[in-house]
C-alpha cells in the first residue's frame, strides 16, 4: 500500500513540475502504428519468416553454419 501512495505521489510531482506532461497521443499513435505495421508485414511474409526463423534454430541446434 505504502509503494502505492509513494507512486501517486511522485507522478503528482512530476506533473506539477513541468506545466506540460508531454504528447501522450502522439506517442500512443506511434506505438499503434508501428504495431500496425508489424502484424501488416507478418501477413504478407508469414511464410518467409517463419522459415527464416526455424532455419536459424536448426542451424543453432544442429551446430551447421548455411
Amino acid at each position: 500500500m505504502a509503494f502505492w501512495v509513494w507512486l501517486r505521489v511522485r507522478v503528482c510531482d512530476l506533473r506539477s513540475q513541468d506545466g506540460e506532461a508531454g504528447d501522450v497521443p502522439g506517442w500512443v499513435m506511434v506505438t499503434v502504428m508501428t504495431a500496425g505495421l508489424v502484424v501488416a508485414l507478418f501477413a504478407v511474409f508469414r511464410g518467409a519468416i517463419i522459415g527464416a526463423v526455424q532455419d536459424a534454430i536448426s542451424n543453432v541446434v544442429s551446430g551447421t553454419r548455411g
